[in-house]
């Protein structure tokens, strides 16, 4: 008997001893992960990894005090690791997809980017999943592992872009004159940026029309305002000058005489 309380008094002093290791480990890696500026929910998964693998060591070495094989323990636990691993295949995917999105960080929190075919602003980047918010305001939750998986377009990671509006005008417009009017209704677009200027590009000559494009740069924040004006500065300057925009059309030549239906 006396052995036996021997042992139990040990036990609990172990696992004491193991508790407090266990907190200790908990908040240095915390500690680390806040150091290394790590996502926050990262660093508390890390963290509790940590005080849960200290306090399942403590309680193995525990049974081996009573003489109880772990062997076989560690056994049942790989084995049933295996099986946890896949049946969650799945979600082991989504998380490790999860962990690498926090650790490179392709985007943050109010970005708005474009994954697995959808567009949105990042609301939350979480260990399984990431959601997005439309511009029409929905919600998608989309699996990390579809998200980290496919190519990856940061719309807003810089802070200007470029507004491009395409239009085509009558093969009768004069070339110059036509570059002329489109750039003074380029440089009169409001919040458009000195640097780089806008740039007007002659394009192709189309089917029906010859294309430009209308190039402005401006802020991230400005992109649809400044594109919206710029597509009326367009119209109305392209109208004061008299330069049509045609519409698509089609030249049908017919060969022979058109048979006319006898009475």
């Amino acid at each position: 008997m006396t052995g036996h309380a021997t042992r139990a008094a040990g036990v609990v002093v172990l696992l004491l001893i193991a508790w407090l290791i266990a907190a200790w480990a908990d908040g240095m890696v915390r500690g680390a992960c806040d150091r290394a500026r790590i996502d926050i929910t990262l660093g508390k998964f890390f963290a509790k990894v940590a005080r849960w693998a200290v306090l399942v060591m403590a309680v193995l070495a525990c049974l081996g005090v009573f003489g109880v094989n772990t062997t076989s323990f560690a056994a049942v636990l790989a084995a049933a690791g295996f099986a946890v691993g896949m049946a969650l295949q799945g979600s082991l995917s989504n998380f490790a997809s999860g962990v690498m999105l926090l650790i490179f960080r392709p985007f943050k929190v109010g970005d708005v980017v474009c994954v697995s075919g959808q567009t949105g602003k990042v609301d939350e980047i979480g260990l399984f999943t990431t959601t997005l918010d439309t511009a029409d305001n929905r919600r998608l939750i989309l699996p990390n592992g579809s998200v980290f998986g496919t190519p990856i377009e940061n719309i807003t990671h810089h802070d200007t872009r470029r507004v491009a509006v395409a239009v085509g005008v009558s093969y009768e417009a004069d070339i110059d004159q036509t570059r002329s009017v489109l750039h003074s209704a380029a440089m009169g677009v409001p919040d458009h940026l000195e640097d780089p200027p806008p740039q007007i590009a002659l394009m192709e000559l189309g089917a029906s029309s010859v294309d430009w494009q209308v190039r402005i740069w401006c802020k991230s924040s400005d992109y649809w305002a400044v594109r919206e004006a710029t597509t009326r500065a367009v119209k109305l300057a392209l109208d004061g000058a008299g330069i049509g925009i045609p519409y698509p059309q089609m030249d049908v030549h017919v060969d022979g005489g058109i048979a006319t239906p006898s009475a």
